[in-house]
């Protein structure tokens, strides 16, 4: 079983950019996501990232602001975030996803907070 940390969360303005990481403890040949978790309500899919192709999808509401990427040498999944806003104020985190539904989690790490004020 892979263990996946993530970093980088932390408190920005609405606008402005945040870089998550995470990272995984033996390289994988699996497709990770990133999800996030609000405050009384329950964890959504954001992005994930396939890793043979490294064909990406996002959840609509991050389309054009947030990105996904991935260091298969590193052992690495990132989670660039642009053009933050208060609604994106959650704890995010990264996970193993199904290569059949790249909206479904196996493995998950801690998460990371991130809050954006208005």
């Amino acid at each position: 079983q892979v263990q996946l940390v993530e970093s980088g969360g932390g408190l920005v303005q609405a606008g402005g950019s945040l870089r998550l990481s995470c990272a995984a403890s033996r390289r994988t040949f699996n497709d990770y996501g990133w999800f996030r978790q609000a405050p009384g309500k329950d964890r959504e899919f954001v992005a994930a990232i396939k890793w043979g192709s490294a064909r990406t999808y996002y959840a609509d509401s991050v389309k054009g602001r947030f990105t996904i990427s991935r260091d298969n040498a590193k052992n690495t999944v990132n989670l660039q975030m642009n053009s933050l806003e208060p609604e994106d104020t959650a704890v995010y985190y990264c996970a193993v996803v199904r290569d059949i539904d790249y909206t479904v989690g196996d493995y998950w790490g801690q998460g990371t907070q991130v809050t954006v004020s208005s």
